[in-house]
């Protein structure tokens, strides 16, 4: 074989093997991946069917019940509510009125299944995602009363 021809080689086998490993890493971030989306973009629809997502706002005062350790409560970004069914412990900080963002699928009936759930971590923070969909959401509520 020729030096040249074992260039070639070389070159293409590692081309090939940089472009696996770029699809095993884009493969594994595809899968752990999710998005944030809110109450009134899961009431219109926008919500991604079958994948995993985040949703977030604030828990409705009232909403919260017990069941051993499944747990239903209802997010609400003040515009539209979304009931969330979680099986396992929650955080300490989790409250009624308190911000809080569960991560999950959404169900045929459009209530979301939650996996994880997160807790503010202190009086004053909420995530930022839920924090901009709270401020959209009373920006077109103050533009309609106008």
């Amino acid at each position: 074989m020729k030096a040249r021809h074992k260039r070639f080689a070389i070159i293409g086998g590692g081309l090939a093997a940089i472009g696996i490993a770029a699809t095993l890493v884009l493969n594994a971030l595809d899968s752990n991946i999710a998005f944030f989306v809110s109450p009134s973009e899961v009431a219109e629809g926008k919500a991604p069917q079958g994948k995993i997502f985040r949703i977030g706002g604030f828990v409705k005062e009232g909403s919260i019940q017990r069941d051993n350790l499944t747990v239903s409560f209802v997010i609400t970004d003040t515009a539209k509510d979304v009931k969330v069914a979680y099986t396992g412990i929650l955080p300490d900080l989790f409250q009624e009125g308190k911000g809080a963002v569960a991560q999950g699928r959404i169900l045929p009936d459009g209530s979301f299944k939650a996996t994880e759930v997160l807790a503010k971590h202190d009086e004053n923070y909420m995530p930022p995602e839920a924090q901009h969909a709270v401020d959209q959401v009373q920006k077109a509520q103050k533009s309609l009363k106008q």
